[in-house]
């Protein structure tokens, strides 16, 4: 099950045995520490049920939408997958697990795209529920898989039914992604895994440009090693850097999703243009990475 490694949802850890994946079950997140930001409390166990809902949630897509200017929407309920269109093919930000994909393929053909015009294929971290199914993507439609060289040895191991996992071009931090005038860069922002890459780009709409943030989770694992504490703090130095108008997440509950799906009206403003927001869910996992080094002190 190499697979299952990269799965937050199994709650497994893997050890590399003889060449062969081996794994050892862990202790799901704790209901403490918590912390209260804007009001909620939150707790480790609290936060990942959040993100990853049922295994109904996992697997049912959402709405297809347009998010804004020629970013869309085409993941499930509970984890993000998003289409970037453009004139020369397209790019999609996650394969999520591979059982989603001809999901994620029937979202896109509802928005009016054909999904063998992915040319592109980018993920956010080296976890099962986000980029499993990218073997499965690049055999339908032949993108080219690009990931964090951090990352890589971790995708090496995601393996489903025995897949290599693809990856064509590795990338550091600030590489820019481009296809038909459309440019991504790629922001190293480690600590949920070594290469967890927030990425960013420019879209328009009514006129204006917008920047967007396709943001890296940002959870810490549990115990915070004094190397991951390293690359949080560098991390939430860096995405507060960013200009940001339209944050996004790869789990759609880190950008309240379907409360602002269901604020969208025709001629309406859209609810996905959210500058005051686009730091929340670090806040929240920042206090919670305090909480947890604290009580690693006791």
């Amino acid at each position: 099950m190499p697979s299952a490694c990269a799965s937050k949802a199994a709650v497994f850890a893997c050890a590399l045995v003889g060449g062969a994946v081996a794994l050892a079950q862990t202790p799901a997140p704790g209901d403490s520490p918590s912390v209260t930001v804007g009001g909620r409390t939150y707790t480790p166990q609290s936060i990942l049920a959040r993100n990853m809902g049922t295994d109904e949630d996992q697997t049912t897509a959402f709405p297809p939408h347009k998010v804004i200017g020629n970013v869309y929407y085409v993941g499930t309920r509970t984890l993000s997958s998003y289409l970037i269109a453009t004139p020369a093919g397209h790019i999609l930000l996650n394969s999520t697990y591979e059982r989603n994909v001809r999901t994620i393929a029937a979202s896109v053909a509802q928005l009016g795209f054909a999904f063998a015009d992915v040319k592109i294929l980018l993920g956010t971290h080296a976890h099962g529920d986000h980029q499993e199914g990218d073997a499965l993507v690049k055999e339908l439609t032949g993108a080219q898989v690009m990931a964090m060289d951090e990352d890589v040895p971790a995708l090496r191991l995601i393996t489903p039914g025995g897949k290599p996992h693809p990856v064509a071009r590795v990338l550091h931090d600030g590489d820019v992604v481009t296809l038909g005038g459309v440019s991504l860069v790629a922001h190293l922002t480690a600590g949920h895994t070594r290469g967890c890459t927030t990425w960013t780009m420019k879209a328009g709409e009514g006129g204006r440009s917008y920047d967007v943030v396709f943001a890296c989770s940002y959870r810490a694992p549990a115990p915070v090693t004094p190397a991951i504490e390293a690359e949080f703090r560098r991390t939430f130095t860096i995405i507060r850097s960013l200009p940001c108008d339209v944050p996004l997440g790869d789990h759609p509950a880190q950008y309240d999703m379907a409360a602002k799906f269901a604020r969208l009206r025709p001629g309406g403003s859209n609810p996905f243009i959210d500058p005051s927001h686009c730091w929340s869910e670090a806040d929240i996992q920042e206090a919670m990475l305090a909480a947890q080094l604290q009580a690693q002190k006791r």
